[in-house]
C-alpha cells in the first residue's frame, strides 16, 4: 500500500477470499475490497487483522459483514484503545477526519484465535496462529500451503519487516520477539515465502537473519 508501505494479502479459494490486513483508513478498506472482487470474480469472506496496529486495522472498516479474525485479546484492545488509534493513526499522517471515521466504525473480530485456527475458503485451507507476543500481544500469521511442490506462504504482520528496521514500540515485547520468529520458521520451513508487515517477500534466511539481530539488540535468547 502506499503511504506506510504496508503488505495486504489475499487468499482466493472456491468459497471465498481471505484478507490479511486492510489498510490505514476506510478508503483503503474499500479500494482493496473492490479490487479483489474484480481479480478473483469472489466476495470476501473473511479478513485476518496480523496485529492492532492503525496501518493495519483501520480498513476494517470497509469490510462489514465479513468474518474477522485476530489474536485472542485483540477486540478488547480495539474497543477500549480507539482514541490511542485515532491519536497514532493522525500521527503518522492520516488525515483527521478519515481516522475519526474509520474508527467510529470499525469492525471487531468475531473470532479470536488463542493457538491454531484453520479457516476453510472452499478448496483451500489457511492456517491462523497465534504467536505473539512479540511486535504487539497480539501478533497472528496467516499460513497458506503451496501447491503440489510449490512453496507455503506466511504473513508475518510486522513481525517482518523488509523496507526498514522491525519497530518495537511501547506495546512490543521484545524478550519474546525471537522465540515468535522461530515459530514462523517452524511453521513455514525453509522453502516457504515469508511476506513482511512492510516490504517486499523475503525468504527463510532473512527471517533468521532478523530474528538473531533482534535477540542480540534486544538481549533475548
Amino acid at each position: 500500500m502506499p503511504g506506510w508501505d504496508e503488505t495486504v494479502g489475499a487468499v482466493a479459494g472456491e468459497s471465498g477470499v481471505l484478507v490479511v490486513d486492510t489498510g490505514a483508513t476506510l478508503g483503503d478498506g474499500a479500494r482493496v475490497r473492490r479490487y479483489l472482487h474484480e481479480r478473483f470474480g469472489q466476495p470476501v469472506t473473511h479478513v485476518a487483522l496480523t496485529h492492532p496496529h492503525f496501518d493495519h486495522v483501520l480498513g476494517a472498516s470497509a469490510f462489514a459483514g465479513v468474518e474477522v479474525y485476530g489474536a485472542v485479546g485483540i477486540e478488547d484492545l480495539l474497543v477500549h484503545s480507539k482514541d490511542g488509534l485515532r491519536e497514532d493513526a493522525v500521527r503518522h499522517g492520516v488525515d483527521p477526519r478519515e481516522a475519526a471515521e474509520a474508527v467510529d466504525v470499525l469492525v471487531h473480530p468475531h473470532h479470536r484465535v488463542a493457538g491454531e485456527l484453520t479457516v476453510r475458503l472452499g478448496d483451500r485451507e489457511v492456517l491462523l496462529a497465534n504467536v505473539g507476543p512479540a511486535h504487539t500481544a497480539h501478533d497472528l500469521a496467516v499460513v497458506v500451503p503451496g501447491a503440489p511442490g510449490g512453496p507455503d506462504v506466511v504473513f508475518c504482520g510486522d513481525l517482518v519487516e523488509e523496507s526498514g528496521e522491525p519497530q518495537a514500540g511501547p506495546d512490543s515485547h521484545p524478550v519474546h520477539w525471537p522465540a515468535a520468529l522461530d515459530r514462523l520458521l517452524a511453521l513455514g520451513g525453509e522453502d516457504a515465502l515469508y511476506v513482511p508487515g512492510h516490504g517486499a517477500v523475503v525468504d527463510a534466511a532473512f527471517v533468521r537473519a532478523q530474528r538473531d539481530a533482534l535477540a542480540e539488540r534486544f538481549g533475548a535468547g
